[in-house]
């Protein structure tokens, strides 16, 4: 009976829904979001470089850092290529250096990629990371022999648009698990720019030596945090800069558009619901929109509170439409 129904084209049991054209369904997996793959660069380069480290039988600097981390000499050999490649490669013999980083952009990027949107994340971490590199090596001309590695320019750069955005932001933890400390954003950010530039002054400018053979870059830090600045304070809301290019919260085009009530008109207010919308601005709104969206594409269009249907509504004259 079994090779009957096959030579027929046919089969039973739950294999046949699946045969069904009507019963197919167009899945398209979650595409890989921009953080996770500078993440897994981060941590591919970092491990590479680790294990050429671990087979050299010279101790310092191996091959890898000479051909793509930053030096003098290395900027004139691959014609500026080393800008863009010493962010991947850390120092081997100082694990927080590597860590450190990668946790920082774990939690600034998951946390800025709403505002920025997928494509400016990226932008913004290779713009201070060069900008931040090439402002070392303004200081370092000089000094053929000093190397520089690592992404912490474009790190410091984000936290400084992180802590722009979320001047207000409470942080507490437990310092050594004992004692509680709380701080604000802006705090922080104005604690991690004077830490830089006292670095700069008495330890890079005259160019002595920290102590347990410490090297920390803080030319290349301070100019990753000013590139931030001036991209929060000129670039993310500037009228010249594509609108296109926003947070993924623009309004798709299959929700309905309904005309704007007359200005003198006041919508009717349900009895215990507050339908007057925060006053937001506009990477919030962006944010809170992406919110919305996300809840209708899990739970329904049925699952939104009156608030949000307003807010929505509020939403279609002021953000542009995809």
């Amino acid at each position: 009976m079994e090779a009957a129904c096959v030579r027929a084209g046919h089969r039973y049991g739950p294999v046949m829904l699946a045969e069904r054209p009507y019963m197919r369904g167009e899945y398209r997996g979650e595409k890989t979001s921009a953080l996770t793959w500078l993440l897994s660069a981060l941590a591919a380069g970092f491990l590479v470089q680790l294990f050429f480290s671990l087979i050299s039988p010279v101790a310092g600097p191996g091959r890898i850092e000479q051909l793509a981390g930053l030096t003098p000499a290395n900027f004139r050999a691959t014609w500026g290529l080393s800008l863009l490649t010493h962010g991947f490669l850390h120092s081997t013999t100082f694990i927080f250096h590597a860590l450190g980083n990668g946790l920082l952009l774990w939690y600034l990027g998951r946390e800025l990629i709403p505002i920025l949107g997928p494509r400016r994340l990226p932008g913004l971490l290779i713009a201070t990371n060069v900008l931040g590199a090439f402002t070392w090596l303004a200081l370092h001309w000089q000094r053929p022999g000093d190397l520089h590695l690592g992404a912490t320019a474009a790190v410091s750069g984000l936290f400084v648009v992180f802590a722009c955005f979320n001047p207000a932001h409470r942080i507490d933890f437990l310092l050594f698990f004992l004692w509680p400390v709380s701080f604000k954003m802006k705090h922080a950010a104005f604690a991690w720019l004077g830490f830089t530039l006292l670095g700069f002054v008495l330890h890079e400018l005259p160019a002595t030596e920290l102590p347990f053979q410490l090297t920390i870059a803080h030319s290349a830090h301070l100019g990753g945090m000013l590139v931030g600045y001036a991209y929060f304070r000129w670039v993310h809301n500037a009228p010249w800069f594509n609108p296109e290019d926003r947070a993924e919260a623009s309004l798709p085009r299959w929700l309905p558009v309904r005309p704007a009530p007359p200005a003198t008109a006041t919508p009717p207010v349900a009895p215990g619901f507050d339908l007057a919308p925060p006053s937001f601005t506009p990477a919030e709104l962006r944010a809170e929109v992406d919110r919305i969206l996300d809840k209708i594409g899990l739970q329904g269009l049925a699952s939104l509170t009156p608030a949000e249907r307003q807010l929505l509504d509020d939403a279609r004259s002021k953000l542009p439409r995809r």
